[in-house]
């Protein structure tokens, strides 16, 4: 008969040393859930209000000598947000170049600062050769002549009209400068109706208006049917032409210099058009090979036969294959205009003869000269430009250059070549899609890995990445209210912050760091948007207050170990709007410092998650510049 097996005293033993190891486990777990408990019943005891928060970064502005306007829609802004305020301050410290001695109020500058315009200031460019305009173009301040203080807006400044009204409505206290008004009054260039300015549309060589001039155009060359989409206004003065541009879904970029007409882009940006500062010079224009569709000058004062035909060479380089150049005024119609231009029929036809031949050299075709107009076209290849080679031996090809790099590149008299094509019917470089579908199709410049480390899955990754950030943007500013209308990237990558906000009334100034590798400004130029190079160690070109909105993604990881981060913030200071939006996005150890330093300019911020949550390591600080002008008397003065 089987009997029961109780085991041996060995397994015995083992069953007891189990049965206390469990005993002990559960009373360790029993102990660290209850010490959590009692944890979290007190973290709960007095949470903190959203408003409590929000008092912890409020800037301090009762004793700064500033004439303060109600901030109410600043405080509105900050505190409705759907973020929760993170404060990092004591936790997040890191030693960035800061040479103005770490937190500070920086004091306001004297008035006469007003529009100071640090790179293209006039008495510094006093110093430099008169020779191909070299004085005009850009001179940034040494050390010793960099500001330390915040450039005042006048003392009655106005929020500018909203898009559309401001493209025909600015007010005259933003700008008060009547010159314009006055010298070019037969031009019907601007008008001072009471309190404000009016834009008719006029110009030098469109007495009926741009809208009018545009569609003498259109019916020269294809404007509506998507194909072109990126223009070029060389000397543009108040920028009407690129206004205009605007509702035919062409977006200019118009550019002119600081000279004796005061404030022209100045007058363009408060309409809310694309502009900046800058001149047909010694050196390039800050913009990619291939960049733009169109290229225009309306009597822009540009000696176009002079030097050789170096500017036209220089036009060739930033125009894509297929694109247009379009001129009018002298020579064009000499015979015609020639009186009215105190100049001889001779002189006109000598330089109109040396354009034309300049524009055969570099292998255009003229497509047509009807009126007041002549426009030529930009071949879509150089396999015929090549064998022309034979016959006109200047200028020559341009050999181990790359045709992109524009900042503080002086020009030279050579034709950019394009990229090899296998037919006379391809597009060198490769096509582009129409518009709107170009915005959002593979660049050429990617799709041919020209573009080391991008592939066509990054950028499709990007798009999206940046679709899903604008919403939760929308969530933290009034994107959709009409507040925004001037934007500036400054940082811009791929373009994919602009393509995801082109539902809105709004434009976006791209920009990339002039030291970027690789150099993504090409492809912005082909997915239809417009930007510019710029080292953020040096001031941008554009008057102060002329943007709403700056984004700044990883600007301070690349340029904290480069140069004075303060001076950058200063700068960022410089050119927005009194009550104007900054969304930095960086680590927490970046953005801390950078509050540092925006607390002392009057700004209001906080930090808060990344749109992914809180495990991401990079954070967002949002900044709202206070409301604050110069001193009336000092003004008057």
């Amino acid at each position: 008969m089987v009997k029961d097996y109780n085991g041996s005293p060995k397994q015995h033993n083992q069953l007891e040393s189990k049965r206390k190891r469990l005993t002990c486990i559960l009373g360790v777990s029993g102990l660290c859930i209850l010490s959590y408990i009692i944890g979290a019943r007190q973290s709960t005891i007095a949470p903190m209000e959203q408003s409590e928060a929000n008092s912890k970064v409020e800037c301090d502005v009762g004793s700064t000598p500033f004439g303060n306007k109600d901030n109410s829609a600043i405080s509105s802004s900050l505190s409705s947000s759907s973020s929760t305020v993170l404060d990092f301050e004591a936790h997040h410290q890191i030693e960035i170049n800061n040479s103005s001695g770490g937190v500070q109020n920086f004091p306001p500058c004297d008035m006469s600062y007003s529009e100071y315009t640090p790179c293209q200031d006039r008495d510094r460019g006093r110093r430099f050769d008169r020779n191909m305009l070299k004085y005009r173009e850009r001179h940034c301040p040494a050390k010793e002549e960099q500001l330390f203080c915040l450039i005042p807006a006048p003392p009655n400044y106005k929020t500018p009209f909203k898009w559309p009204q401001s493209r025909d409505y600015a007010w005259y206290d933003n700008i008060p400068h009547k010159e314009l008004s006055i010298e070019k009054a037969i031009q019907n260039w601007i008008q001072v109706e009471g309190d404000r300015f009016r834009f008719p549309g006029g110009g030098t060589m469109f007495p009926n208006g741009a809208d009018a001039y545009i569609d003498d155009i259109s019916e020269l060359i294809p404007l509506t049917s998507g194909n072109i989409r990126t223009a070029i206004d060389t000397g543009c003065g108040v920028a009407s032409w690129g206004a205009f541009l605007l509702k035919r879904d062409i977006i200019a970029m118009s550019f002119a210099p600081r000279d004796t007409h005061e404030a022209q882009v100045q007058f363009a940006l408060e309409r809310g058009v694309p502009a900046m500062i800058g001149i047909m010079g010694s050196q390039r224009l800050p913009y990619p090979s291939r960049a733009f569709d169109m290229a225009h000058c309306s009597r822009c004062l540009i000696p176009w036969s002079k030097n050789d035909g170096l500017y036209l060479t220089e036009v060739d380089r930033v125009l894509r294959p297929g694109g247009y150049w379009i001129l009018s005024g002298p020579p064009i119609r000499w015979k015609t205009y020639w009186k009215g231009w105190e100049r001889t029929q001779e002189d006109l036809k000598q330089e109109q003869d040396a354009i034309e031949n300049t524009a055969k050299r570099i292998c255009w075709k003229k497509v047509i000269e009807k009126g007041d107009l002549a426009i030529w076209q930009k071949p879509l290849n150089h396999l015929e430009c090549m064998e022309n080679r034979k016959v006109y031996k200047t200028p020559h090809i341009c050999k181990s250059d790359n045709p992109d790099m524009a900042w503080y590149r002086d020009l030279e008299n050579c034709i950019t070549p394009l990229p090899e094509v296998s037919n006379s019917d391809e597009v060198a470089g490769g096509a582009i899609e129409k518009w709107p579908e170009r915005a959002f199709s593979i660049p050429p410049r990617i799709s041919s890995g020209s573009l080391p480390g991008i592939s066509e899955e990054k950028f499709r990754q990007d798009n999206e990445e940046w679709k899903k950030r604008i919403t939760h943007y929308k969530r933290i500013i009034p994107l959709s209210q009409g507040k925004f209308r001037n934007i500036m990237d400054m940082n811009a990558y791929l373009g994919g912050f602009a393509a995801a906000l082109l539902k809105y009334p709004v434009w976006v100034m791209n920009v990339v760091p002039s030291n970027s590798n690789p150099d993504t400004l090409g492809a912005i130029y082909e997915r239809g948007f417009t930007g510019t190079y710029n080292d953020w160690c040096e001031a941008f070109s554009t008057y102060p207050r002329t943007y709403d909105l700056i984004h700044a993604s990883g600007v301070f990881s690349i340029y904290q170990d480069r140069c004075d981060i303060a001076l950058i913030l200063l700068e960022m200071d410089r050119i927005l709007r009194p009550e104007g939006t900054v969304i930095f996005r960086d680590t927490v150890e970046v953005l801390v410092k950078i509050k540092a330093i925006t607390d002392g300019m009057r700004w209001k911020s906080h930090i808060m998650d990344h749109e992914s949550g809180p495990f991401n390591p990079e954070k967002i600080l949002l900044a709202i510049k206070n409301y604050w002008t110069g001193d009336e008397k000092e003004n008057q003065n």
